[in-house]
C-alpha cells in the first residue's frame, strides 16, 4: 500500500492514504504567488475571538469565508456567515474537484501574518462536518509546519512542513485519532494563506 512519510517523528511513522495525501506542487510558483497577492488584496479579513479560561481573546490569525449561498459556519463560538464565491475561488474549487473528485461548497482562508500567528491543537469534528470530513487544505507563502499528535498519545507527534503552492487532502479517520496545529515560531516568518475546502452539510 502507497504511503505517505512525514517528518521530524519521534519514531519512524507513515500516515496510509485513507488518511492523508500531499501534493507538493499543486500550483505552480506563478500560479500560487498571484494567488496570494490577490487573496492578500481582496479577501474581507476579520479577527475574531475567542473563549480561553472565561476570558475574550483575539484569534492570532486573520479568517475569511467564502461559499455557496445560505451556507454558514461555527467558528471559534460565532455563527459565521459566508461571503460568496469570487471567480477566482470558483474556479480554484471547481479545478480541485476535478482533481480530487471530491465535492466541497465552502472554503475558509487563514492568514498567518507573520510567526506570532497560530492555531492550536484542534481536530475539525464540527457537526457541519460529518463524521468523517475531507479537507483539502491548501497553502500559499511562507512554509510553515502542520504538526500531528495522536490523540490518545501525546507523545506520538509528527511534522510536515507545506510549501508554496502545495494541497495536503486530510480524510477517513485522521480528525477522530489525530489533532493537528500550527505553532507559533521564533523565527522571522512572511505571511502564509491556507485554504481549506470543506463540504457543510444540512443541518
Amino acid at each position: 500500500m502507497d504511503q505517505l512519510s512525514l517528518f521530524d517523528a519521534e519514531e519512524y511513522y507513515q500516515f496510509p492514504k485513507e488518511l492523508l495525501e500531499y501534493t507538493d506542487h499543486f500550483l505552480s510558483q506563478q500560479e500560487a504567488k498571484e494567488l496570494q497577492e490577490f487573496l492578500m488584496e481582496t479577501a474581507p479579513w476579520i479577527q475574531t475571538t475567542q473563549k480561553m479560561y472565561d476570558k475574550e481573546v483575539l484569534t492570532p490569525r486573520l479568517t475569511a469565508w467564502y461559499g455557496d449561498e445560505g451556507k454558514s459556519y461555527q467558528l471559534s463560538g460565532t455563527r459565521v456567515v459566508v461571503n460568496p464565491w469570487s471567480p477566482e475561488l470558483l474556479a480554484l474549487k471547481q479545478r480541485l474537484e476535478q482533481t480530487t473528485g471530491y465535492t466541497f461548497n465552502s472554503v475558509l482562508l487563514n492568514l498567518y501574518r507573520n510567526g506570532n500567528d497560530s492555531v492550536a491543537w484542534h481536530r475539525d469534528r464540527d457537526s457541519e462536518l460529518g463524521n468523517r470530513p475531507v479537507i483539502a487544505s491548501l497553502s500559499l507563502g511562507q512554509v510553515r509546519n502542520f504538526d500531528f499528535r495522536k490523540v490518545d498519545d501525546h507523545h506520538l507527534k509528527y511534522s510536515l512542513p507545506l510549501s508554496h503552492g502545495s494541497l495536503l487532502i486530510m480524510k477517513g479517520n485522521l480528525q477522530v485519532n489525530w489533532e493537528h496545529r500550527i505553532a507559533k515560531s521564533t523565527k522571522p516568518m512572511q505571511p502564509r494563506i491556507n485554504l481549506t475546502f470543506r463540504l457543510i452539510k444540512e443541518l
